[in-house]
């Protein structure tokens, strides 16, 4: 595996540089104590093991998703409700991460990105001297898809267990849309109880 660079050098360090900017104390300046900004990041309880506080104390991390308990399949139900189901995971464009949905995502659906990422791939073969975690030139050759081949002719179309899993918890929740939830009704078990969270302007549970 090559260094996974990208969330430090290409994330956290521009976002870093951008809120001393905004703050009005560029680097290598002191910011005074008590002088921060609040940075909402958008995980979602599947992923709660990401959830942490900022290393320096002029940001403070809020995740909240976590705090209203939104799972990705809640975010996607709530993004379906207005009509935005489509929108992608955020990443990279050329992640070696991507699973196959994603590759034939771009694909499918950017022919250029998809030409530029191929492109990309075919680029980084010999890696450089700093490819791997040691700071050693890479003993093999570098590959976005896990298959180890190029990214143009990886088997990209083949749906792994993991997607499929995804997609059957779709399918279940246009099942439940259409049919109801399964669970029966009583007079001392309702069945909406679940459900009787109050919503905001916005539609979010309150």
């Amino acid at each position: 595996m090559t260094r996974r660079q990208c969330t430090g050098e290409y994330k956290v360090k521009p976002i870093k540089k951008k809120i001393r900017d905004l703050l009005g104390y560029p680097y290598p300046t002191r910011i005074p104590k008590g002088v921060f900004v609040e940075q909402w990041i958008g995980i979602s309880t599947d992923e709660f093991h990401r959830a942490k506080d900022a290393d320096v104390k002029y940001m403070q991390n809020r995740h909240p998703l976590i705090d209203m308990g939104w799972s990705r399949s809640d975010c996607v139900r709530y993004l379906t409700s207005l009509d935005l189901a489509e929108t992608p995971k955020s990443s990279c464009l050329g992640c070696p991460f991507h699973g196959n949905a994603q590759w034939r995502r771009i694909r499918d659906n950017s022919p250029a990105e998809w030409e530029d990422v191929v492109e990309f791939d075919a680029a980084i073969r010999k890696g450089n001297a700093r490819a791997n975690a040691s700071g050693n030139r890479l003993l093999g050759e570098a590959f976005l898809h896990r298959s180890r081949g190029p990214l143009g002719r990886a088997p990209i179309d083949h749906v792994t267990a993991s997607e499929w899993a995804a997609l059957q918890q779709e399918l279940a929740d246009e099942d439940e849309l259409e049919r109801g939830v399964a669970d029966g009704c009583s007079p001392w078990a309702c069945r909406g109880d679940a459900d009787a969270l109050a919503q905001d302007d916005f539609g979010l549970a309150t």
